[in-house]
């Protein structure tokens, strides 16, 4: 059954995403296959020519593609622009140094000489979200290609013009046919796909309950995944933090893509003696931005991207207040056209409260109190999620806490993000395995050790 693509700045249907045929589907599965050989062989350098030409003419296209997201899932359109050129600086970063990355390692043992090489394992299936479209579809395909595998994309059906357009970017440069291909399919049609003997390895990021269906059928196939999933992302500010920078950081954390970020800060924990403090720095920053028409550069804060995505974070909204918490700002639907949400802010959360315990995909901040340093490490720790995690505090102690911090990333005195050289995953429910950096792009390949007599 096909999906209504929406205008989440209006509510206008814009139609609805294309779902492929059995055929088409197989026709697609078969080039990626066919494509492998070819693109296997070529050297690092080679199919660095290609990605690097794709990333040029998304800065070239800039203009043209930013306002897809804008269009279809509510980016403000400076946000949508900074978008494709990460994605773009994803593709220049793995052109440049996936060579390194891969290179063989040698092992000392019995052998003359023994070592392990990466080699690429063959089509790998890419199950990607709505929230960062082009973003999340290089960090996915840049380090496989790089590898030496072929892609196929199943992209989220609420953005099916910004799908088209990355695998059109492909054809556009030229690029060997068959090695980044858009599949958009039915949810019901991926089963079948992750189970095809013609993918080899998935990758997706997306809910904790797609991440956990898909695992299962991949683990069932016995085939590789690479998940990330959702957080509940801990951001510790202890008294003898930068107030004001903290505040400043942990405000654009929070509302950017208007808050639907896996790893921006969810609930912000504050120690008691500066807790008062930092919520009057905090308030005014949230009070200020500007919400409205993504189109518009002056916009700070667009839509949430669906209604239901709305009305559910209304409801974790909505029980953590009547459990206690303290609406400072917002909370309150908004009237007319659009899925608007206004940036919220809560205190006197606690972590047994909805807004805590859950992932809230939207601009909500959350403020707790902690007793002290100790109190705060074990809020943090005390969340089904473990993606990402920040520490506001003297360096070298951050450093130290975050040895203490169940999160696959942690950043000391600074916002907490992706980035192509670094790699980011999560544990717990948020994830198995790494993408970006040079961690990411070992997840799709064979380590095969070599020994020689």
């Amino acid at each position: 059954m096909s999906v209504s693509v929406i205008n989440p700045t209006t509510g206008a249907t814009l139609g609805t995403s294309p779902e492929l045929s059995a055929p088409a589907r197989e026709a697609i599965l078969n080039d990626a296959v066919a494509a492998f050989p070819g693109w296997k062989a070529l050297t690092f350098a080679e199919r660095g020519d290609v990605l690097r030409a794709v990333a040029q003419r998304m800065r070239d296209d800039v203009e043209t593609l930013a306002p897809l997201m804008t269009l279809e899932m509510g980016k403000p359109i400076k946000e949508a622009r900074a978008e494709v050129l990460k994605a773009a600086l994803c593709a220049d970063h793995y052109a440049e140094h996936a060579q390194a990355y891969l290179q063989a390692e040698t092992l000392p043992s019995d052998a003359s000489h023994s070592y392990v090489q990466h080699l690429p394992l063959g089509t790998v299936l890419g199950i990607l979200p709505w929230n960062a479209p082009f973003w999340l579809a290089f960090r996915f395909c840049a380090p496989a290609l790089m590898a030496g595998n072929t892609c196929v994309m199943k992209h989220d059906p609420h953005v099916p013009a910004c799908a088209k357009a990355i695998a059109e970017l492909f054809d556009a440069v030229g690029a060997p046919a068959g090695i980044m291909q858009n599949m958009p399919m039915a949810n019901a049609d991926v089963e079948a796909v992750i189970r095809d003997t013609r993918i080899q390895a998935v990758s997706l990021t997306g809910s904790e309950r797609a991440g956990s269906a898909v695992a299962a059928i991949a683990g069932s196939e016995i085939k590789p995944v690479v998940l990330e999933l959702g957080g509940s992302d801990p951001a510790i500010v202890l008294a003898d933090a930068d107030l004001q920078k903290a505040a400043e950081t942990l405000a654009l954390s929070r509302i950017i893509n208007a808050g639907q970020s896996c790893i921006a800060a969810k609930r912000i924990i504050v120690e008691a003696s500066v807790h008062d403090e930092f919520v009057s720095l905090l308030e005014p920053l949230l009070e200020k931005l500007k919400q409205g028409d993504p189109r518009e550069d002056t916009t700070d804060v667009g839509p949430l991207a669906r209604e239901d995505l709305r009305q559910n974070l209304h409801r974790q909204v909505m029980e953590s207040v009547v459990a206690g918490a303290k609406c400072r700002l917002g909370g309150e639907l908004p009237k007319g056209p659009g899925f608007f949400y206004p940036v919220t802010l809560l205190t006197d959360v606690t972590n047994d409260m909805t807004c805590a315990r859950e992932e809230t995909f939207g601009p909500v901040a959350v403020v707790l109190k902690a007793d002290d340093e100790a109190h705060a490490i074990r809020m943090a720790n005390d969340s089904l999620y473990g993606l990402a995690a920040g520490v506001w505090t003297e360096r070298s102690r951050g450093e130290r806490i975050a040895h203490q911090l169940q999160v696959g990333q942690v950043a000391v005195n600074g916002i907490v993000k992706t980035d192509p050289r670094l790699p980011s995953g999560g544990i717990k429910r948020s994830g198995l395995g790494r993408e970006l950096g040079p961690h990411g792009i070992r997840e799709f390949v064979n380590h095969q050790q070599v020994w020689l007599g």
